[in-house]
C-alpha cells in the first residue's frame, strides 16, 4: 500500500470487508466506486462520531492504492501543523480528508482545500471529505468552497443499533480468526461505551491478549485482562 506523508499509516483492519453495511449500504457502494476511480469527483460523508466515516475513508484509500495514488489525511490530528501538510496532495488521484469540521471557518485552510479540490478535479481525480455535519451546515469562511462541497455527493451515515453492533463486532472478530461468543458480546455492550470506535479498540486489545495467552475470549478471561491492564485502560 502506498503510504502518505507525515508517517501516517492506515490501520490494516480498516477495509471494506470489515465494514458492516447495515443502513449505510448506499454509502458503502459509492465508496467502492470511488476506490475504483469512478463515482463522483467530490464526495462527502457525514454523521455522528463512530458512525463509520473514518473507517470508510481509510477503506477507500486501502482499496484504491492498488491502482491509484491514494492518500488519507486526519485533519483532527494534523491541523495544528498548518496548511503546509497538504503540499504534494494534488498529485494524488484519490484523496480522503477526514474531520473537515476541524478546519471549517479558517480562511487559510479553506483556501488551501479549495485549491486542492480544483487541482484534483482538473486532473480527473477523486476527493472524499468527512465531517459530523453535512456541508450546508458548516460555518464556511470561503463561500465558493461551501458551495462546491454542498454540490458534492453527500451521504449521511447512521450509527449501528445494538443488534448491528453485535453483528459488526462478530464480523471484525471473524476476519481476525477469533471466536466471539454471544454471551461475551452482550457482556461487553452492557459494560462499555456503546460506540463502535471504543468497542473495536477494546476488541483489538482483547484479541492481542488472547493470542498471547492462547485463550478464548470468554467473560472470565476478559475480566482477567482488564484487571491486569494499566489504570485507565479499557
Amino acid at each position: 500500500m502506498r503510504q502518505i506523508p507525515l508517517g501516517l499509516r492506515l490501520p490494516d483492519r480498516a477495509v471494506f470487508a470489515s465494514f458492516l453495511p447495515a443502513r449505510n449500504a448506499e454509502a458503502l457502494a459509492h465508496a467502492h466506486q470511488v476506490a475504483e476511480g469512478g463515482g463522483s469527483a467530490l464526495s462527502w460523508l457525514c454523521g455522528p462520531v463512530s458512525a463509520g466515516k473514518t473507517h470508510l475513508l481509510q477503506a477507500i484509500c486501502a482499496a484504491a492504492s492498488g491502482r491509484l495514488r491514494a492518500g488519507y489525511v486526519p485533519l483532527a490530528e494534523v491541523a495544528a501543523l498548518g496548511v503546509g501538510v497538504l503540499e504534494g496532495f494534488p498529485q494524488l488521484q484519490c484523496l480522503c480528508l477526514d474531520d473537515l469540521d476541524r478546519v471549517a471557518g479558517s480562511l487559510e485552510w479553506e483556501h488551501a482545500i479549495f485549491g486542492l479540490l480544483r487541482e484534483i478535479e482538473d486532473a480527473g481525480g477523486r476527493l472524499v471529505m468527512s465531517a459530523v455535519a453535512p456541508p450546508s451546515l458548516l460555518p464556511w469562511a470561503l463561500p465558493d468552497l461551501g458551495s462546491r462541497c454542498s454540490a458534492a455527493a453527500v451521504f449521511q451515515l447512521r450509527p449501528l443499533d445494538e443488534a448491528e453492533q453485535q453483528e459488526a463486532l462478530t464480523l471484525r472478530a471473524r476476519l481476525r480468526g477469533v471466536e466471539l461468543p454471544e454471551e461475551t458480546l452482550r457482556w461487553l455492550q452492557r459494560r462499555f461505551p456503546r460506540d463502535m470506535r471504543s468497542l473495536y479498540e477494546l476488541l483489538d486489545t482483547l484479541d492481542e491478549a488472547a493470542l498471547a495467552a492462547q485463550r478464548r475470549l470468554t467473560i472470565p478471561f476478559i475480566r482477567e485482562v482488564l484487571r491486569s491492564a494499566p489504570r485507565g485502560a479499557g
